[in-house]
């Protein structure tokens, strides 16, 4: 049964089953949700299987739909589990699973082809190209990156029948979604598998190239993002005609479901006028962190990043009007309740929160004992409301959805009894296994049969209509004609509730084909020993020495034709490297770069599947694959392989025996990048955007101002920034550097190691020389050591995640 209105779909967070009746009691037409195992939310309550059968019968009985994630890379040796686990969700009928892994997305394509699948935020599909890549693979929806302009949405819609899904409400990241590294590198608790520790949040400072604080910039929340709220724009999304809005929050409590899900239901059935002020106070009262109206429609710098403080605000509670030794007078802007929150910015520029120890009523002034050293005048916010709570908690705690039912029952004597249920075009006649006697002393009645058919509070029914043929003097015991009903109804909810009308799996040809599809083993001999390097600028270009080299990656379009031409004189292959992020226009423009070279490169490296599609359909050369792929398993590399990736750079999140593994099982040519500032972030938004007091993203598309700065942590750890094309790249603290450890990475079975160059103006060429002699055997470990001890006099160096990996 759908009740989708105007063909929108209002998809609601739940982590636990309360958040589940409260967005189901709310208004929601669907919910996402995690098993305890393999979703991006590892640190919700989530449900065991056991709770996932529960959750998708209570939301299939009353028409909405189920959505669980399975959105995090997964480890090869995850992977039988990771099926076997998607078999279950498939026989439980849930509605679709929402994925990350390019990898179990070709085998659930294979072992469940019926099956819907999702593509979640984490595959940074940003573009039309990326849509039709997933549409062609047998996606059947896609949740567009946060960062996708309105405009780009619109051509998107235009140009493919996928379903779109976009984010509405809630916490945003500020990187682009799967090409976040910073919670990896810092501790190893990666956002790709489900466990970030949310850096974002942190406080840092701004930095210029030799570590001087820029002024008004010290301990600031630099990148964490305010919370979207889009209902003043939700008009604007249903007449481009995306398919599914949704609110983010599986972190959050069941009554911030309810109170944002209820409100959102209003304004898609109704209109944003129909929002009254204590809506939107509510909206605000529940959480935020100021709001912002998101990327999506044009809020930059400032507008969108809360610098002051990452958590939540409240609602401006008032002013303190006096303050003495002992107590704090506040003039009420807003009524309070005993026992609300109540927070306090002391004169320290922390906060202080209390709760209220009585009731007050706005315009007057409420003393409560001073909770620490306050000046007159400053703010005072209210950070919890109970009486909020407590509706929102009784919006679900009773069933609110209650479907009309008619009922059709024939009693007669010597017969079994007959009882038929319609509801919509659900149709149910059930008999029941006994027979209608004569009664001697007491008989049957109308209003005796009606009253115990009536009898459905714990079901989503009520009885419309009641058409009963019953033969005068019929007899049946109350105790059987409240099983019949019961049947009836078991039967009616079994209809309902299966969504899909999926065939049963056969365990058998399962087994088989499964074990078929992950048996894969590496037939040919891999290349081993190349070098290849990644370069950011002509000035890294001419430092190089092009005899110790394999392969060049050119990361900018200045002057390609005399370096491509050099390069390719000298035997080595020539890539041009393409950015994490391209839009409709970045992609044409682009193309008109790299046409003239016509055949002089041999090949284009992309980091976007958007990219993959595009160039891929549009050239004969080779394709790479970078590391915003997220190859993180060796299903990912069979995959690309099998459409035309000539090679690609395994993920910087892998360890050396996770690599080890895929080598032994996979033919192509792999790379692992061995000495680099890794991209911790790739952001839309500037951080120093908040500095120039930029407003959208053509003021600073190409400024070059964040060049030269960073951003320093609590550690003393900086990490240096660029912008180029209207997006900001966030470095790496230290550089990766491996090269002690190239015999193990080499026996690995990789094809090639990778020298990435971006913040660097010197010391190019010596990195080059150690890397091509070590590995070709040139210079002695002794070599080694001494060159890594003069590096690390300049710079601390990390060995990435070869040896700890990541959680």
């Amino acid at each position: 049964m759908n009740t989708v209105k105007d063909h929108i779909e209002l998809l609601a967070p739940v982590g636990s089953m309360e958040s589940l009746y409260a967005a189901v009691q709310n208004g929601a037409n669907a919910v996402y949700l995690g098993g305890k195992l393999f979703n991006a939310r590892k640190y919700a309550s989530n449900f065991d299987n056991e709770e996932l059968k529960e959750a998708v019968k209570y939301a299939h009985l009353r028409g909405v739909k189920v959505y669980v994630t399975v959105n995090i890379l997964i480890d090869d040796a995850e992977i039988n589990s990771v099926i076997d686990y998607i078999k279950f969700l498939y026989e439980i009928d849930i509605d679709a699973v929402i994925l990350q892994d390019l990898g179990l997305a070709s085998l659930i394509r294979r072992i469940f082809p019926s099956m819907d699948i999702h593509g979640s935020t984490q595959m940074t599909v940003n573009n039309l190209w990326g849509v039709k890549y997933l549409e062609e693979m047998g996606f059947t929806r896609v949740v567009l990156a946060r960062e996708t302009p309105m405009e780009e949405i619109k051509h998107i819609k235009d140009n493919s029948s996928m379903e779109l899904e976009v984010f509405i409400h809630g916490a945003l990241c500020v990187s682009y979604s799967g090409q976040c590294l910073m919670s990896s590198l810092i501790g190893g608790r990666s956002g790709n598998r489900g466990s970030c520790a949310q850096p974002c949040r942190m406080a840092y400072s701004i930095v210029d190239k030799k570590g001087n604080l820029l002024k008004d910039w010290e301990d600031k929340h630099i990148l964490s993002t305010k919370d979207l709220n889009t209902l003043d724009y939700i008009q604007q999304l249903k007449e481009i005609g995306v398919n599914s809005l949704k609110i983010e929050g599986r972190m959050k409590r069941p009554e911030y479901v309810a109170t944002i899900v209820k409100n959102y239901r209003k304004v898609l059935d109704i209109g944003s006028h129909a929002l009254s002020k204590k809506d939107k106070k509510d909206t605000e009262q529940i959480f935020n962190r100021e709001f912002t109206k998101g990327l999506i429609f044009g809020d930059f710098g400032q507008s969108f990043i809360s610098y002051d403080r990452p958590d939540n605000r409240g609602i401006l509670l008032g002013k303190i009007e006096n303050v003495d030794k002992y107590n704090v007078s506040i003039l009420l802007e807003e009524d309070i309740e005993k026992g609300d929150g109540i927070e306090f910015i002391l004169a320290n520029g922390k906060y202080k929160g209390i709760k209220s120890p009585i009731d007050g009523k706005k315009g007057n002034l409420l003393v409560v004992e001073k909770p620490g050293y306050l000046l007159k005048e400053s703010l005072v916010y209210k950070t919890s409301s109970n009486r909020l709570l407590k509706n929102a908690k009784a919006s679900y705690e009773e069933e609110n959805i209650k479907y009309p039912i008619s009922m059709k029952m024939k009693i007669k004597i010597g017969e079994n009894p007959i009882l038929k249920i319609v509801h919509g075009d659900y149709i149910v006649d059930t008999i029941g296994n006994f027979i209608v006697e004569k009664g001697e002393r007491t008989s049957l009645t109308r209003e005796k049969i009606e009253k115990q058919l009536l009898k459905l509070g714990d079901t989503n029914y009520y009885l419309s209509k009641l058409d009963l043929d019953l033969e005068q003097g019929a007899f049946l015991p109350v105790s059987l004609l409240n099983q019949l009903r019961r049947d009836a109804i078991e039967e009616l909810e079994s209809k309902v509730k299966n969504f899909n009308h999926r065939v049963s799996v056969n365990e058998q040809d399962y087994t088989l084909l499964k074990n078929h599809l992950l048996d894969i083993k590496s037939e040919d001999d891999k290349t081993n020993n190349l070098l290849s390097i990644k370069i950011s600028n002509i000035d890294q270009y001419n430092q190089l020495d092009i005899n110790r080299l394999d392969r060049v990656y050119l990361g900018f379009y200045e002057e390609l034709e005399p370096i491509v031409d050099e390069l390719r004189s000298n035997n080595k292959e020539v890539y041009i490297c393409t950015d994490k992020i391209l839009y409709k226009d970045d992609l044409e423009k682009l193309d008109k770069i790299i046409k003239p070279l016509g055949n002089k490169i041999h090949g284009i490296s992309v980091s976007n599947i958007g990219s993959l599609k595009y160039f891929k359909d549009k050239y004969d050369f080779k394709v790479h694959g970078d590391i915003g792929l997220n190859v993180f398993n060796s299903y990912t590399v069979e995959y690309l392989n099998s459409i035309g990736v000539h090679s690609l750079t395994l993920s910087p999140e892998l360890t050396l025996e996770q690599i080890k593994s895929i080598n032994q099982k996979v033919n192509g040519s792999l790379e692992v990048i061995t000495y680099g500032y890794l991209p911790a972030m790739i952001t839309k938004t500037c951080p120093m955007a908040l500095v120039k007091g930029c407003k959208n993203d053509d003021e600073c598309l190409n400024c070059g101002f964040a060049h030269g700065y960073g951003l320093k942590d609590r550690k003393d750890m900086t990490f240096y920034m660029t912008r180029n094309g209207g997006f900001s790249t966030i470095y790496n603290s230290v550089p990766l550097m491996v090269i002690d450890s190239m015999k193990s990475i080499l026996k690995s079975g990789v094809s090639i190691s990778r020298l990435d160059f971006t913040l660097e103006d010197k010391s190019i060429k010596d990195t080059q020389y150690i890397y091509y002699d070590y590995i070709n055997g040139f210079i002695s470990e002794a070599k080694v050591k001494e060159f890594i001890a003069e590096f690390k006099e300049n710079t601390n160096i990390t060995k990435g995640h070869f040896y700890r990996g990541i959680m």
